[in-house]
């Protein structure tokens, strides 16, 4: 099962000012990658603060929500609540014929990703902003060995980053 992290930052490495920052900041051109990029997985894996974020269940692929808590979460077609482990998650969709998964943040659901050495690839969109503070891409330390497998323009000032994790 490959594993594909999505994210956009600033300059300075922020996804976002605070949890419930909508990711208004990126551009046309990187809603349009994540959304070729995510229909192409068919599924998305992201934690509650995200999903919250983006308010609904995005239509034409699989939401999975990370949370620890299901109390009030009710699963619908393309939006299932768990608080299954990544591997565990990872093992159910591949008995489903999955082959590919995006994984859209944030911060400590990418932690635990990392953790377990489960992302195969970062695509990572640069956008030409700067917040000082903010999140990270990751809520603790991780070391992961990344060689570049393209960088792309997205439109003038914006750019999209590929690597595999070695």
């Amino acid at each position: 099962m490959k594993v594909i992290l999505v994210m956009a930052t600033t300059l300075d490495g922020k996804i976002g000012r605070h949890a419930a920052d909508p990711v208004d900041w990126t551009g046309s051109a990187d809603k349009k990658y994540f959304v070729q990029v995510t229909r192409r997985a068919g599924v998305m894996i992201m934690g509650n603060n995200t999903f919250n974020t983006i308010g609904r269940p995005l239509p034409g692929r699989k939401n999975i929500v990370m949370t620890r808590t299901l109390e009030g979460k009710k699963n619908k077609e393309n939006l299932i609540f768990t608080n299954c482990s990544p591997e565990k998650i990872l093992q159910e969709l591949e008995t489903q014929g999955r082959r590919e998964v995006a994984l859209i943040g944030g911060a400590q659901i990418n932690s635990l990703f990392a953790r377990q050495g489960l992302i195969h690839e970062v695509h990572l969109t640069i956008a030409p902003r700067l917040f000082g503070q903010g999140l990270s891409l990751f809520n603790e330390s991780c070391d992961l060995n990344l060689k570049l497998i393209s960088m792309d323009s997205l439109g003038r000032h914006t750019l999209l980053l590929k690597y595999d994790v070695a």
